[in-house]
């Protein structure tokens, strides 16, 4: 597996089970790369979905992304503070096209107070039936879910106070 060098431009490509593409970033900034660990920033970055529909995000975002766990972490920077989005995923994979992962449709979603909500649950059993997830996948999926909501509640990794703040100033060095 080829690793990404800091500060450059890659692209992130999120595929669903059935190895169908899901959604593309078309530029992050690599911050921190490594076998088991990417660390990227963007800010209104061009996205394409499935369907063709392109939209640019809102504001910057750190993402994070770990070859060990089941789930990436994207801390987006707002106005009135730092909203996390979480996936849970396969593992990363970067190649000389873009950093690769499976999308397994449930998500965390958590806010500036650190609370927080799992999300599309109905659509990760539909999928699961749909895609024939098999039953380890599920059973990794569930484990990733208590995983993660652990790291949420002790603050660690991407939750830790100042973590997004202190890449995200890293990501501007490369701006200017």
């Amino acid at each position: 597996m080829c690793v990404p060098k800091e500060g450059e431009p890659i692209q992130i490509h999120s595929y669903k089970h059935n190895e169908q593409i899901h959604r593309i970033w078309h530029e992050t900034t690599v911050l921190k790369g490594t076998k088991k660990l990417v660390i990227g920033a963007n800010d209104r970055t061009l996205v394409t979905e499935a369907d063709g529909r392109t939209w640019v995000t809102r504001e910057p975002a750190v993402c994070y992304f770990h070859a060990r766990y089941w789930f990436n972490i994207i801390g987006m920077l707002r106005g009135d503070g730092i909203y996390y989005y979480c996936n849970l995923s396969s593992p990363f994979i970067f190649d000389k096209e873009a950093l690769k992962y499976i999308d397994y449709d449930l998500d965390i979603k958590v806010f500036p107070d650190m609370t927080f909500t799992l999300l599309d649950e109905d659509e990760y059993e539909k999928h699961r039936k749909e895609m024939n997830y098999p039953d380890v996948i599920d059973r990794i999926l569930k484990k990733n879910v208590e995983e993660l909501i652990q790291w949420i509640r002790q603050r660690k990794g991407p939750f830790e106070p100042d973590f997004i703040d202190k890449w995200y100033e890293r990501y501007l060095t490369y701006r200017s």
